[in-house]
């Protein structure tokens, strides 16, 4: 872990248009998260993200819970960052990582980057202890061989 930053990249061999629209639709991260937590979008979730967007998302690591996220960053077809959160009381007193998406056309397609951006989260401390960087790497890691796969197969 770089700091309070775990970064991943990969050339996915499609165009940055292809891979912003999959990464800018909430109703798409399902599909591509690599943790297998991410269930579903709440039905309220707009249809594609921009900057300000707020969407909920149902989750599951071992018992269900909701995230609500604020889009924070975002560049049309080169960069999208969402701050995560528990809803209600629980969202003011902990949680708060980033998650941001950078993309750079090269040469063979579209570099990837993913950050698990901690330096905002009230719990940081704790996401740094133990294997929890290295299982979130290897996740990330997941989560762009199936966005190529996703943006490959169009």
């Amino acid at each position: 872990m770089d700091g309070d930053v775990v970064t991943v990249e990969r050339v996915v061999p499609a165009p940055a248009e292809a891979i912003f629209a999959l990464v800018a639709d909430p109703v798409r991260h399902p599909d591509i998260d690599g943790s297998g937590a991410v269930k579903r979008a709440k039905t309220d979730a707009p249809r594609r993200l921009a900057l300000g967007s707020k969407f909920g998302m149902s989750m599951r690591m071992g018992v269900p819970y909701s995230m609500v996220n604020t889009v924070i960053e975002f560049e049309d077809n080169r960069r999208i960052a969402w701050q995560t959160r528990f809803p209600g009381f629980l969202g003011r007193i902990s949680t708060g990582r980033i998650w941001r998406y950078e993309l750079e056309p090269v040469e063979g397609g579209t570099r990837v980057k993913e950050s698990w951006d901690l330096s905002q989260d009230l719990q940081k401390w704790l996401l740094k202890l133990g294997s929890i960087p290295d299982v979130t790497r290897k996740n990330m890691e997941k989560t762009l061989e199936r966005i190529e796969e996703l943006t490959s197969a169009s």
